[in-house]
């Protein structure tokens, strides 16, 4: 008897393939870390007389308008034009709208949780949306997790509270007593904004990434779809907060808007992710941005770097081994 082996999965095409699409990614994800992570010390470098000079709503429509026009732009040059000139039913596209009234929820959140705790509070505790995202990812989408893939995004979390931990100036108790200043606090009514928070965040990524999954329809014309809603929630929050304060363009410089162009990359690279890969790895992204953010601020704004910042890096690297082995 004559035995043909099963080449077909080991046939160099193949392996040539799988080899390329982990290239890919690889870049994909490295592009999203370098762009997350030099956001914050691109803001700081954007401050006159420490405080921001352009209005932070007017960037984000603007930032919203520029994925809605790379958006369009994509689908043209694919052309994928003859979708639009079909009728568009009202179910199909409504979905889309989710996601910018829970992001827009959010950016609100944030702002008004400022007054209930202190702002390194915030970030220590924002960690939490790592967990909150992991339990509506398995169960929103059915995506049963190994429990070493559990202990890799709980190892994730405690490593962003390290990370965040390692940046807090908590100096002298002693001379912190003495001087008057910003101390670490947190109210009831602020840990439960903190909680709303995470989950609207993490329900905001598993919403998108279902709606992104479930209607086969081209990426572009998703992107499209959600970026009007975007463009036309947040513009409505930013001009009815316009009214006193800086004018929609004030204060923008080349910085500002090259943050503009990274952000709105970064988010149709998300979208990129969402479509074809998981939400978790965004997860990994936004996480592996810290670090990043720590070198970037080492290294432009002079920031000191601790012993303990090896830790979190450590926690991290063992994170993505436990989690995609």
């Amino acid at each position: 008897m004559i035995v043909i082996p099963n080449v077909g999965s080991t046939s160099p095409a193949r392996i040539r393939r799988q080899y390329m699409k982990r290239i890919q990614w690889g870049v994909l994800f490295a592009l999203m870390v370098l762009i997350y992570g030099s956001h914050a010390p691109l803001i700081t470098l954007t401050k006159v007389d420490g405080r921001v000079p352009f209005n932070p709503s007017s960037c984000v429509v603007m930032i919203e308008f520029a994925k809605l026009l790379i958006s369009l732009a994509t689908l043209v040059l694919t052309g994928g034009t003859s979708a639009l000139n079909a009728p568009q039913r009202l179910v199909l596209v409504a979905p889309y709208a989710v996601p910018a009234i829970l992001y827009a929820l959010n950016n609100n959140l944030v702002v008004l949780m400022q007054a209930y705790m202190d702002p390194s509070s915030y970030q220590v505790l924002s960690n939490l949306k790592i967990a909150s995202t992991a339990l509506l990812y398995s169960l929103c989408l059915g995506k049963r997790l190994r429990p070493t893939q559990w202990f890799a995004l709980g190892l994730l979390m405690a490593a962003g509270m390290c990370h965040t931990y390692s940046s807090l100036d908590l100096g002298d108790p002693v001379r912190a007593g003495a001087e008057e200043g910003p101390r670490l606090h947190i109210t009831a009514w602020g840990l439960f904004l903190v909680l709303v928070y995470c989950c609207v965040s993490g329900l905001a990524a598993v919403y998108t990434e279902r709606v992104l999954k479930s209607q086969r329809l081209p990426l572009s014309l998703q992107n499209l779809y959600l970026y009007v809603f975007g463009v036309a929630i947040n513009g409505l929050s930013s001009f009815s907060s316009v009214a006193g304060e800086k004018s929609f363009l004030e204060g923008y410089s080349g910085v500002v808007w090259v943050i503009i162009a990274g952000q709105a990359a970064n988010g149709l690279l998300m979208s990129v992710v969402l479509k074809h890969g998981s939400g978790i790895t965004r997860l990994f992204v936004i996480s592996c941005s810290m670090l990043i953010n720590a070198l970037l601020s080492w290294a432009m704004l002079g920031l000191q770097l601790t012993p303990f910042f090896l830790l979190p890096v450590s926690m991290i690297g063992l994170a993505a081994y436990l989690y995609y082995r």
